[in-house]
Formats: structure tokens, sequence, C-alpha cells
């Protein structure tokens, strides 16, 4: 990832980017957006939230920038929040964040995100990874490989079997 200028925070709250990027210690950096099978990932796991939101008394978000602590603002590929008002910015943790792996993708860089967001509160992180069809989630900063995607204490799961299944399912 390219760093490209090193600013306040203020001024960053206040500049648009496109695409976004994080922030990162005064640092803003660009950061790898999904190709095809990230992008349907996402795709697929927004509508899946979406049809689950009155039941879970949740709401899916996509991309939305995440101030994780004072220095710092990520950009998860998804979030579920607690219904109800939100900022512009989230500040409260949410209840799940999901990142997808893109291609270019490393997992240092993966692993430090993963950690910002425990950092800031989050109770439970998935991280899927479209190329090898797997996925894992965190809780308590234990990692556990899993095809069924849950939130513990939560209705909140994504069955990856179905996920991937669907990924490769040619149009009609």
């Amino acid at each position: 990832m390219a760093t490209t200028a090193m600013i306040s925070l203020a001024e960053y709250m206040q500049t648009t980017y496109r695409p976004d990027r994080e922030y990162i210690d005064g640092e803003v950096r660009e950061r790898n957006v999904g190709k095809r099978d990230h992008a349907r990932i996402q795709a697929l796991l927004t509508m899946w939230f979406g049809s689950q939101e009155a039941a879970w008394g949740l709401i899916v978000f996509t991309e939305w920038r995440t101030q994780v602590s004072q220095t710092r603002v990520r950009i998860p590929d998804l979030v579920l929040v607690s219904d109800g008002p939100q900022p512009d910015v989230l500040v409260e943790p949410p209840v799940l964040v999901v990142e997808i792996l893109s291609p270019d993708d490393t997992y240092a860089d993966t692993q430090e995100r993963a950690a910002d967001y425990r950092r800031m509160g989050v109770q439970t992180v998935w991280i899927i990874d479209p190329k090898t069809r797997t996925g894992r989630y965190c809780v308590n900063d234990s990692w556990t490989a899993a095809e069924r995607l849950i939130v513990p204490g939560t209705p909140v799961f994504a069955d990856l079997n179905d996920l991937f299944a669907r990924l490769d399912r040619k149009p009609a």
C-alpha cells in the first residue's frame, strides 16, 4: 500500500477520497479495493445481513469509516451495528466487523486491522478469504476457522459453504 500524505485527523475527516482511504497515525493510506470475488462476497453478505436486519435488530453497513482510536480510522468491508441513529463516522464498537481479503492483502496488514478493531472493543471480527474459500472469526483474541461464522451470544451467522456456492454460480 502506498502512503499518500501526512495530515491531521481533522483534515482527513473533512476530505473525500475516491476510493476512500484509511487514516493511520497521521498517514493517509490507500487500501486494497476488491476485485470480482471480493466484491461479490461483500454483496452477498450485505444482502444476507440486510434480509435479517429486522429479526436481528441490527443494521448492515459497507465501507463505513470507523474511528478505532484517537489516531486511526479504518474502513471495514462490512459492519453490523445496533439499530438506531448513527453518526457519520462510527465511533462505538460495532457488533461485528467483516474483512474480506483482496488478492493484494497481506497477512500482516489484515492482522493489524483486526487488532485495531479488537482494541476498539469489537467483540467479534470475521475474516473471509475468497481465494482459499475459508473464513475465521475472532472472539476474545482467539481465532477459529469455521464453515459457519458466528457472533457468540447473538443470532448472527453466515454459512460460508452457501456463500462460496453462490460465488461460483453462473447466471441462468
